[in-house]
């Protein structure tokens, strides 16, 4: 029993020191991210990026100005993008979850979406496969 229980917390801290890497990678300015190379292994999808990729980024900032986001929101909008979820956004900023769901709700009412779903179908929907344009409800 006492070594299931060591093993497990040995587990358990691999995780979260991985996790906490993670999210450190996810901390950094959307600027820093983008001026590097290749994608971090904190990102998703793995992999580098492509010219495509950047485009899409600076689109997203546009986009992001033109509602009129401040920085903050701006920050939470991009993590809840990339898949975060507000638990995870607040430990990986140090706000408290119930500051990054207002942050969330100002974004998605700025925006003028119903959530989280919206908010990436709005950046997405014009990334179709090119047989797919023109298709979709």
């Amino acid at each position: 029993m006492v070594l299931f229980s060591l093993s497990t917390i040995v587990v358990l801290s691999l995780q979260w020191r991985r996790t906490s890497t993670e999210l450190q990678g996810a901390r950094r300015p959307a600027g820093a991210q983008r001026g590097r190379g290749g994608g971090g292994g904190g990102e998703r999808g793995g992999g580098g990026r492509s010219a495509e990729g950047g485009q899409l980024g600076v689109a997203i900032d546009r986009q992001f100005a033109a509602w009129g986001l401040t920085p903050t929101e701006g920050e939470v909008a991009l993590l809840l993008l990339k898949g975060y979820g507000h638990k995870q956004i607040a430990g990986s900023t140090g706000r408290s979850e119930r500051t990054v769901r207002q942050h969330a709700v100002a974004v998605y009412q700025k925006a003028g979406l119903a959530g989280r779903a919206e908010l990436a179908a709005f950046f997405l929907h014009d990334l179709m496969l090119p047989g797919e344009r023109g298709k979709g409800p």
